[in-house]
């Protein structure tokens, strides 16, 4: 399965880079994930992935 912010939704996104002839090439921009271990709604410990924006921003229970 694709890493994938539980909170956000944030996940890696494609494109192209762009040289100065304009030649394409295939390129990643990666999402700044972090393992989180949270205490989720049903009271049980789950390993997560949390973007670090997301992990400043929410009050997440930590495990």
């Amino acid at each position: 399965m694709a890493k994938e912010c539980y909170i956000t939704g944030k996940k890696n996104l494609s494109g192209n880079n762009r040289s100065f002839s304009l030649n394409a090439t295939r390129r990643k921009w990666k999402a700044n994930l972090q393992k989180v271990r949270i205490i989720d709604e049903n009271g049980e410990k789950k390993t997560v992935w949390v973007s670090a924006r997301a992990l400043k921003k929410s009050n997440l229970t930590r495990a």
